[in-house]
């Protein structure tokens, strides 16, 4: 054996781990210098014994060549065992071929001598190490790990946010059993929810008041605790328990957080979750000393802190290259902003013809959306058929391959992905995610999470600071929200540099068709010396930020949950109510009032729920307290309909191109489709702003009354129940019975000298025979809804040509014209019914 000190093994400095490496293919035989600039920051010594650190570096800039050399490292010092976590199984198998290629030693076998004596790294998915069984230890350290590294940081916690709840299949009888426990208190606070969710409505999701939930702890654990043995003495007898996987592995964490946990009943499961993850219940990561997150989109830090509990005081900087240009070059190309006129259909034409030549790559957010792309796509990628898709991607020509919510973990160079498409806004999974959604509708952080979702899908094509890639934007609602308020900011600066460099060429091309954008994306497509040129240009000078950035109210909501867990309940009330005062964001106050409430129910229930009252000032979509809100009647319409247009439309949009693509927008969210009612509800009632009305949400905002309600002058409303989700030809008993017990609503809180008519928007216009619908009812079903948007579309085309928003007697006249007018507006856009 040769002596000597000097070796792969034995030095500690990553980069010159890196040239030591004996066995590295000789692709490797330089690293780039992001990696050594990212290298030499960590190796500091007041640095990399920290005992977190963030390493941002950009999508495709050589993240797990980075990470490996760091535990290699960390080993090399004695700081093992080491740990390289990743989202899911696919990137397991990539980290294995990258440290192949280096020479680096792995396992997958956390049993494994080698890895336990810190010679070989431990590379698994994230749900190996959180989930309730861990063979690390669940409240017990079973695997002592030394130094861990979890890269694509953002997937991860959204994996393990999911590990972190359980859910309760509507098949099994435990959820029958808290049914029954619940369905009173639901009632109260959901009335119509509940018939909804009996009539088995794919959209119903119902919070069960806090209250409720505090009051029956004690005998929803006993549940849950009998069915989750039951389960396990199945599970050992060899029975089939496939319906209580999600108890069995999530119990052991979330039983010592169950009164901190909201529960979520909807028409398929109950789902069960913790306000923040109690990351506490698996010690060997809480004892790591050197932890490790690694991310390209995060530019804001605060879910590390919600989610992985991470000490703001011991860490301050980022470990960051030194310049953003490690990133590849992407063309951001938005059509329906270059020309609001191009529809979903042009674009997909389009793309369809360049998918002969190039690999066109379309994320959508759901298998509803996927079939808009069904008649056109090559392929469709879901878990089951993932890497079979990547694999053929990646060796050579496939055409148009839809994937399906997967906005990362998935590595694309080249010729693998020449054109991306990021169609529409990312669905959020969770039932508790998708309450948060409606309540906080509209605000700063629903923004940010949005926006972070986007922009992991958008690094999907570019692999290396050489690679390229065209990047389409489409959907009226991912536009809208990327134009919104502050929306630009929240991209990472390259990001950002690549969007303000597109919306450049953009403005060269105002107006053109889609067919048009061909010789546009043709200067990336076939590297234009110019192009290239250019957008590296932008990328040159821009530095990362590296403040480690933390939402103040963020850091304060998961410091009280870390207090109620010790049953601390002053300390979370005083630190939730200093979260309250200084956030200004009025439905983002009501929903922390909510917060609030709840801590204090612990400790003092009267004054919990005089909270909540004032939470419903502020946001009149969280819950509603025990003695109710008192019905605040939609406010009279005053003045002409053109002059409540002119005024909205003035003071919602400040250009015209705006106007064109919110309408767009809301228009788009009025369609015909499964698990969208609380969207259509929303924009059904925006509408009717935008035509010069006034609306309300009564179920949702007040829990009782129609699905939206609209005052269209002189005492007249229309009393709406939304049933876009419908599928069947009919209209059933229940949708039936819903409208008419919305029409006894009204005529309770409205007086006589107040006329309406009861609506219905459902595809079709038969009851079924069953039914007793009021003679009064109309149907606004497909073809009148399409109408409504047609004309809708005409008007506000019309006004954007007019270039005013002020000029109310041009409005008055397009009302008319569009036949959008209030005189005429129920016999131009419904029918009469008949029953079977």
């Amino acid at each position: 054996m040769l002596g000597g000190d000097n070796s792969a093994d034995t030095v500690i400095n990553p980069r010159e781990i890196f040239s030591l490496l004996p066995k590295k293919d000789p692709i490797y035989n330089y690293p780039r210098d992001v990696q050594t600039e990212v290298w030499n920051k960590w190796f500091d010594d007041n640095v990399r014994n920290n005992e977190y650190n963030l390493i941002k570096m950009n999508t495709g800039s050589g993240k797990t060549v980075v990470g490996l050399l760091i535990l290699k490292s960390c080993l090399n010092e004695g700081k093992g065992p080491a740990v390289y976590i990743v989202p899911d199984p696919y990137l397991v198998s990539q980290v294995f071929e990258e440290a192949r290629k280096l020479g680096i030693e792995v396992t997958d076998d956390e049993d494994s001598i080698s890895f336990k004596k810190g010679q070989a790294i431990l590379v698994i998915n994230v749900y190996k190490l959180f989930n309730g069984k861990s063979s690390f230890g669940v409240h017990e350290k079973r695997i002592p790990i030394g130094s861990i590294i979890i890269d694509d940081a953002h997937a991860c916690l959204d994996i393990t946010e999911s590990q972190f709840t359980m859910e309760i299949p509507y098949s099994t009888d435990l959820y029958t059993k808290l049914y029954r426990i619940f369905k009173g208190p639901l009632t109260e606070q959901y009335h119509t929810g509940i018939l909804e969710l009996e009539a088995q409505s794919p959209t119903v999701n119902m919070l069960v008041p806090f209250w409720s939930w505090q009051d029956n702890i004690k005998q929803v654990t006993e549940i849950l605790y009998e069915a989750y043995r039951i389960a396990e003495e199945d599970y050992r007898k060899g029975k089939a328990v496939k319906d209580f996987d999600s108890l069995r592995f999530s119990w052991q964490l979330l039983k010592n957080c169950l009164p901190l946990s909201s529960c979520v009943f909807g028409s398929d499961k109950i789902e069960i979750s913790p306000r923040c993850v109690p990351i506490d219940s698996i010690p060997s990561f809480v004892d790591c000393k050197r932890k490790i997150f690694m991310s390209a989109t995060l530019a804001d830090d605060s879910i590390l802190v919600s989610h992985f509990n991470i000490d703001t005081e011991k860490i301050k900087l980022t470990i960051t290259p030194e310049s953003t240009d490690d990133i590849g070059d992407r063309m951001i190309v938005i059509p329906q902003e270059v020309n609001p006129d191009i529809k979903d259909i042009d674009i997909k034409e389009f793309l369809k013809e360049e998918s002969k030549k190039h690999n066109v790559v379309v994320i959508v957010p759901s298998h509803y959306r996927a079939h808009f792309w069904s008649d056109s796509c090559d392929l469709i990628l879901t878990a089951s058929n993932l890497q079979e898709g990547i694999t053929r991607l990646k060796n050579g020509h496939v055409g148009l391959v839809v994937l399906i919510n997967k906005y990362d973990g998935i590595d694309l160079a080249k010729e693998a992905c020449e054109i991306l498409v990021i169609d529409g806004l990312p669905d959020v999974r969770r039932q508790i995610d998708k309450i948060e959604q409606g309540v906080l509708f509209g605000t700063d952080d629903t923004l940010s999470k949005t926006i972070q979702r986007i922009e992991q899908g958008m690094g999907r094509g570019i692999r290396s600071k050489d690679d390229y890639c065209v990047v389409f934007l489409m959907g009226r609602t991912l536009i809208n929200n990327l134009y919104g308020e502050g929306a630009i900011d929240k991209f990472t600066p390259a990001t950002k540099a690549q969007i303000k460099l597109s919306e450049q060429l953009a403005k060269q091309v105002k107006g053109a068709s889609i067919w048009e954008l061909k010789d546009v994306i043709n200067y990336s497509l076939y590297r234009n010396t110019s192009w290239i040129s250019k957008s590296k240009g932008v990328l040159l000078h821009l530095k990362y930020d590296a403040t480690f950035k933390v939402n103040s109210v963020t850091k304060k909501q998961r410091e009280a949950f870390n207090a109620a867990l010790i049953r601390d309940y002053t300390k979370s009330v005083q630190l939730i109510n200093e979260a309250v005062n200084e956030t200004a964001d009025l439905k983002s106050k009501g929903y922390l009032k909510q917060q609030l409430a709840e801590y204090l129910y612990f400790i003092d229930q009267e004054e919990s729920h005089v909270t909540l009252k004032s939470a419903v000032n502020d946001n009149n979509l969280v819950l509603h307290p025990l003695e109710g809100i008192q019905y605040a009647k939609l406010q009279r319409f005053i003045g002409s309909q053109a002059v409540q247009a002119s005024t909205f439309l003035g003071q919602k949009y400040n250009t015209t191109n705006k106007l064109v693509i919110g309408v767009n927008k809301l228009l788009e969210q009025l369609v015909f489709k499964p698990d969208s009612a609380s969207v259509f509800e929303q924009a059904c009632k925006e509408l009717a702003y935008h035509l010069g009305f006034s609306a309300q949400r009564p179920e949702a905002e007040y829990k009782k009354g129609p699905d939206v309600l609209w005052e269209i002058g002189n005492l007249e409303y229309i009393v709406i129940e939304c049933k876009n989700g419908a599928t069947a030809p009919t209209i059933n008993k229940h949708d039936c019975n819903q409208l008419n017990g919305s029409i006894v609503w009204f005529q309770e809180k409205y007086d006589s000298s107040c006329r309406f008519t009861p609506v219905m928007i459902h595809p079709f216009t038969v009851f079924e025979y069953a039914s007793s619908p009021n003679p009064n009812i109309r149907i606004m079903n497909s073809e009148k809804l399409e109408l409504l948007k047609s004309r809708v579309l005409g008007f506000t085309k019309a006004i954007a040509s007019h270039g005013s928003f002020q000029d109310t007697r041009k409005i008055d006249e397009l009302l008319n014209m569009y036949s959008l007018n209030a005189s005429i507006f129920i016999r131009e856009y419904t029918v009469g019914f008949t029953v079977k």
